[in-house]
């Protein structure tokens, strides 16, 4: 299957690295390489690193990024190593970081990668196909305390219980292995006048997902990692795709944009806590309403840019 995706607010996000052209960038979800061949054209002696843990996503940018291959480093590997990536090129510091959190349209749309109900496939959900964790895992072996855990945490799921129980049960009797039979658990945990409700078994599967690739912890431990590898004046771009993703990214980037954070009975600053980066984004950058139409999936796109100080 051909890799297809597009790319979410790409000319805002690459407007918002403000690129240097001999500057130094780092894509960290390079996927298709849409955001990445628009750096790429901007750079004169820079150089892109383009880091991504789904092999399929980097051999489609490789071709894709064929005349910039001399200014670009491809690595397979989780963004969340971005520290441990840059010290092995003997980086010390890049100008500009892009990161976009969403689930590639060639992920949701390749049937045996276990992502979308639409697909009756074995249940997966790896963006790394090399990790021993699966939804196939998830959904088999977690107690019912936790599957309800992770759909009403991950997914706001508000039947979590109801449909843990029903997995744990059903599983007695055989494991659950294909997105059309999770599908159908959780659709029969409503009421019938849901039946028809095609997008049913979205916050489920999106919750399982994130547990699978441990998505929101290996957030929090990278956002700082990229501040932290920042050059003064350089940017941070990170599209968001989920409101706790969203969340994670505002209120660290609120932290780290506040000099004293002493509880606010405090007369006076004991903490000795000093911001490190300035907010260009004091609100999220959204699609435009021509975006909108032309990618339905950009819909809960949210991009927040910050600067090194």
């Amino acid at each position: 299957m051909e890799f297809k995706h597009i790319s979410v607010l790409k000319f805002e996000s690459i407007d918002g690295l403000n690129i240097n052209p001999d500057g130094i960038y780092v894509d960290c979800t390079t996927g298709g390489g849409g955001h990445s061949l628009e750096i790429a054209k901007k750079l004169n002696n820079g150089r892109l690193i383009c880091i991504d843990k789904d092999t399929d996503a980097l051999s489609f940018a490789k071709t894709r990024l064929k005349d910039y291959s001399n200014k670009i480093t491809f690595v397979n590997d989780n963004f969340a190593n971005i520290d441990l990536i840059l010290d092995s090129l003997n980086i010390d510091f890049v100008d500009g970081i892009l990161a976009d959190l969403g689930v590639s349209s060639y992920q949701i749309d390749t049937a045996e990668r276990g992502f979308s109900f639409m697909h009756d496939s074995r249940l997966d959900m790896r963006m790394n196909k090399s990790q021993t964790l699966s939804a196939y895992e998830v959904v088999n072996t977690y107690s019912e305390e936790d599957l309800s855990r992770i759909m009403f945490q991950y997914g706001e799921e508000k039947n979590a219980r109801q449909i843990a129980r029903k997995i744990v049960k059903l599983r007695e009797k055989k494991p659950i292995e294909t997105t059309f039979e999770l599908r159908d658990i959780v659709k029969s945990s409503y009421p019938p006048k849901f039946k028809n409700k095609t997008t049913l078994p979205n916050k489920v599967f999106q919750a399982i997902r994130i547990e699978v690739n441990n998505e929101l912890n290996d957030l929090t431990i990278s956002v700082e990692k990229m501040l932290s590898k920042l050059k003064k004046n350089g940017r941070l771009c990170i599209i968001t795709f989920h409101p706790l993703e969203d969340r994670i990214v505002k209120n660290l980037f609120k932290l780290h944009s506040t000099d004293c954070i002493c509880p606010p009975k405090i007369p006076k600053c004991i903490c000795g806590h000093k911001a490190d980066i300035k907010l260009i984004t004091k609100h999220p950058i959204v699609p435009s309403e021509k975006e909108l139409n032309e990618n339905s999936r950009s819909s809960s796109a949210k991009l927040r840019i910050a600067e090194k100080l």
